[in-house]
């Protein structure tokens, strides 16, 4: 009876019998609503499909995706989600706090599976995380909270570090909001100034690195982002040119030549809501589904990075690391 009454919410009042017949014959439809651009998420999208697959899910064999990328303008997620809620897609899948609020503002009846960095209870996507009540549900990786984490163990590896530059995505200001309450405070304690710069597009990114030369932070922490992932090969580059050491949240800016990074793994992230998308197009209802938080933090060292960068790393840091980039 629920796999009945979840198909009839999603096909409207209109015709039951055959609204129904239809669901069921039909290959189901997601709707993928993520800020980045094309080409740049790949690697997450592989992970996503790995999810669904867990389920018995592949794209293009018995489930479609529309994917529907933001190209970092923000501001286009709200139209964008309302096409897949026009389109009447099985379930949207909403990467970051942006998407995730677009998409619930668009449908109240089209299930939701997002991927944020916060508490949703905070951000009002859910109502409890253990039972969400609404149509949404999803994974919290709570990297946002973890942002005083990272600036004290920045100070560990780079104790000189008296003036740090933080670098924020205005468009995305949800999150900008949020980690910049839990950094300022944190660095008054540990005696740190910090400053904080805007970038919204690649052009923006070099303009702060050429004021970066100019007034020489002792180091530079990058505020999670989706923008920022996707240009970490930049960031990482020109911080190392520059000689600045580069904290994050991502294991990927390290990968990508960053100094460190704590947080959780982007990549599992999305295999969980891949999951989870796969459990709803089986009939589960996101109501009945708790949020997933996330239990593990990786702190993630480049040491070839560091030995460039001419610092050494303590035994302290390299005992807890979860891995060290030689």
């Amino acid at each position: 009876m629920r796999r009945r009454q979840f198909l009839g919410v999603l096909g409207g009042a209109v015709a039951w019998p055959a609204a129904t017949r239809a669901q069921q014959t039909a290959m189901p439809v997601i709707g993928f609503l993520d800020p980045r651009s094309p080409g740049t998420v790949e690697y997450l999208f592989r992970s996503f499909r790995q999810g669904l697959k867990d389920t018995g899910y592949v794209e293009g064999e018995n489930v479609t995706i529309i994917y529907r990328l933001a190209e970092g303008q923000f501001d286009r997620l709200p139209e964008l989600a309302a096409d897949l809620a026009r389109r009447r897609v099985t379930v949207i899948v909403a990467s970051g706090i942006a998407s995730a609020s677009a998409a619930k503002a668009a449908t109240t009846t089209i299930p939701i599976v997002f991927g944020v960095a916060e508490d949703p209870v905070k951000l009002g996507l859910v109502a409890n995380l253990a039972r969400p009540s609404g149509n949404l549900t999803g994974v919290n990786f709570l990297t946002a909270e973890l942002a005083a984490k990272r600036l004290e163990l920045l100070r560990q590896l780079v104790p000189a570090a008296t003036h740090v530059a933080v670098l924020v995505n205005p468009a995305n200001a949800v999150t900008t909001e949020t980690t910049l309450r839990d950094v300022e405070p944190a660095a008054r304690a540990l005696g740190v100034q910090i400053q904080v710069h805007n970038a919204s597009t690649s052009h923006e990114i070099n303009a702060a690195f050429a004021t970066f030369v100019r007034e020489r932070p002792d180091a530079l922490f990058v505020v999670i982002d989706p923008f920022f992932t996707t240009r970490r090969v930049q960031l990482a580059t020109l911080a190392t040119r520059h000689v600045i050491p580069l904290m994050s949240s991502n294991r990927e800016v390290t990968e990508a030549g960053g100094l460190m990074s704590y947080g959780t793994s982007l990549t599992d992230t999305f295999r969980q809501m891949g999951t989870y998308t796969g459990r709803i197009l089986k009939g589960a209802m996101p109501a009945d589904l708790p949020v997933v938080q996330a239990t593990k933090f990786a702190l993630v060292i480049n040491a070839e990075t560091a030995r460039m960068l001419g610092l050494t790393v303590p035994p302290s840091l390299l005992a807890i690391a979860d891995e060290v980039i030689e």
